[in-house]
């Protein structure tokens, strides 16, 4: 498996995605419920199968990823050939950005000297959904990218 197995919850919610992903192998609701039954390392295997498919299109489609921290926020721009990372890190040891109250501060305090950003880009590696993967697995979430388009307009303006 490369990535991860997607939860029960996940898989629930592609019923029917995972319904269509066995129709391709020929694979009918019965013979399903047969495999699952009396077959269950080949159900695991199929679930493993079709979560890799579902993780490798939605990391396809992922454009930007976002990674809050006490005090520091990382906003990525998944580029063709590389990403690009625009960093925000808060000095001030007594604001957690995490929190409402230290989100306020910081919208309020962007060019206080205690607010640095930082601009970065990276090559991908040999698998560039992977990298993207492992930042997701670090507790990165895909967005839309309005903050990273918010801090980036502040950084070149």
């Amino acid at each position: 498996m490369k990535y991860q197995r997607l939860s029960k919850e996940q898989l629930e919610e592609l019923h029917v995605e995972f319904i269509n992903f066995l129709a391709t192998q020929s694979i009918t609701g019965d013979e399903w419920e047969d495999i699952k039954n009396n077959k269950p390392q080949v159900a695991e295997e199929e679930i493993d199968i079709f979560s890799d498919l579902v993780w490798e299109k939605v990391l396809t489609n992922a454009t930007y990823l976002e990674h809050f921290s006490k005090d520091q926020i990382h906003l990525f721009e998944l580029q063709e050939e590389e990403m690009l990372l625009i960093a925000v890190k808060v000095n001030d040891t007594t604001v957690d950005i995490t929190t409402p109250e230290g989100y306020a501060w910081l919208k309020e305090n962007l060019l206080n000297d205690n607010v640095v950003f930082y601009n970065a880009s990276k090559a991908y590696g040999e698998d560039k959904n992977l990298d993207k993967f492992r930042l997701i697995q670090q507790g990165a979430n895909i967005t839309q990218g309005a903050l990273y388009q918010y801090f980036d307009k502040v950084i070149h303006e």
